[in-house]
């Protein structure tokens, strides 16, 4: 069982070159099903959900060739359309991008529902209910998603909820559909227009991207493309809040900062001095921060993914904070954890109320998901005395080298491998 041992209170300084989007590849690997030629993807993070996905097209036949560490080349056209299961499935909640995909090409996909982070409910009813408007019939039998259909046809669809997954299961399943199939109340968030672009880069027609109203025309055919991914807006995002929690000097290369401003916007807010550039931003910490509120809204509001991050941040800023989580039920699961290390919050519904401490102490901590592991290590990054960091299997599967970045800029911090307590527990019980 691996864990982050960190020792925290040091102030960073330096570069950090930010990878390409978790959420965006995790779109535009499966899109590359739908293309008739093969496909050269660069700027991928070297992330579990990653090699998940490359693993589960590999298996299906498709022939997948790492040129380098950062460039996958894909050749689909060898692809069977076999089930995901759910093995593969549960360890990812993009492992949905499957359904839109295979019936986009065969008119038929099996796909066990997804997993991923435990954030509370997130149902595919609007996945489902674009899939049928195409005219997709659909069963779920055992956990396995099963969608049917002679032929696909455009139509017009419209979400009753904003959903990034459906928007983009949605532009997926009607590129290669007959006609024109509209999708309103999508989601504008940059990897939906990031998968967009790809597919378009293939000859696709899809027009709106990136506002509430997409359009996309099918296409009978989509060709082979060269196409390198976004920078990710959350790992630089989560380095800017390392940047504050630290109250460092740090310079995060290879970023688009029009993606950042929800976030750029907040840290000014409360006394961090931000500093943007073409391609970078320079974050500079204060000595003094003051607390503030958070909402979390759809692109282009404060986003979700790094709500647990911006918490971890406020815990000692001056006074009062107000945290309110509008996307996700169970996103507080952090808190708890913060409160170990002398945090003082309190969570009602999806408001956490953030009164702020003159520093936070190092303690056994566990990540409890992704951006909750994010939170742990801004956290720890600024407290007096040593953390640890236990299942950190969550933050791999989003960040890349996140200990080796983290000690190129002066960070205190080792992963270390040593025995599960629990199991050992249980073992040292048998052996009673």
């Amino acid at each position: 069982m691996e864990k982050y041992v960190i020792k925290g209170g040091k102030k960073l300084s330096g570069e950090v070159v930010i990878s390409g989007a978790k959420n965006a590849v995790a779109a535009i690997l499966p899109a590359a099903i739908l293309s008739d030629e093969p496909c050269v993807i660069e700027n991928i993070p070297n992330i579990s959900d990653v090699t998940i996905i490359l693993q589960i097209m590999s298996e299906m036949g498709a022939n997948v060739r790492m040129l380098n560490k950062t460039t996958v080349e894909i050749d689909p056209r060898t692809l069977r359309n076999i089930p995901v299961p759910y093995e593969k499935a549960k360890l990812m909640r993009a492992s949905s991008y499957f359904l839109g995909t295979l019936l986009g090409r065969f008119h038929e996909a099996h796909v066990s529902m997804p997993g991923g982070c435990d954030l509370g409910d997130r149902p595919i009813d609007q996945h489902l209910k674009c899939f049928a408007a195409l005219g997709a019939a659909y069963t779920i039998d055992g956990g396995m998603v099963n969608l049917t259909a002679d032929r696909l046809v455009g139509n017009q669809i419209f979400f009753d909820k904003n959903s990034v997954g459906a928007t983009i299961n949605g532009i997926m399943a009607a590129v290669k559909a007959d006609g024109l199939t509209i999708i309103e109340n999508a989601a504008k968030e940059p990897h939906v227009v990031d998968l967009a672009n790809f597919l378009n880069s293939m000859g696709a027609d899809i027009l709106g991207a990136g506002t509430d109203v997409v359009k996309i025309r099918g296409v009978k055919y989509l060709r082979g493309t060269n196409y390198s991914v976004i920078p990710d807006q959350i790992e630089a995002g989560t380095f800017m809040a390392v940047a504050a929690a630290t109250r460092s000097d740090i310079l995060i290369k290879n970023v688009i900062p029009k993606h950042l401003e929800p976030i750029t916007q907040k840290l000014v807010k409360i006394g961090v001095k931000v500093e943007q550039f073409d391609d970078a931003v320079r974050v500079i910490g204060g000595d003094n921060y003051v607390g503030t509120t958070v909402k979390t809204q759809p692109h282009p509001g404060f986003p979700t993914d790094m709500q647990p991050q911006m918490a971890a941040v406020l815990t000692c800023a001056k006074g009062a904070s107000m945290v309110t989580e509008s996307i996700f039920d169970n996103r507080f699961r952090y808190v708890d954890e913060l409160r170990r290390m002398g945090a003082n919050i309190s969570v009602e519904g999806r408001v956490a109320v953030i009164e702020g401490v003159d520093s936070l102490k190092g303690a056994p901590v566990k990540a409890t998901d992704l951006r909750a592991g994010a939170a742990l290590i801004v956290a720890a990054l600024g407290a007096e005395g040593v953390s640890e960091i236990y299942d950190i299997y969550h933050v791999e599967r989003g960040y890349e080298n996140m200990e080796e970045k983290l000690r190129l800029l002066g960070a205190d911090i080792e992963k270390v491998d040593e025995p599960d307590p629990v199991a050992s527990e249980k073992k040292a019980r048998k052996a009673i």
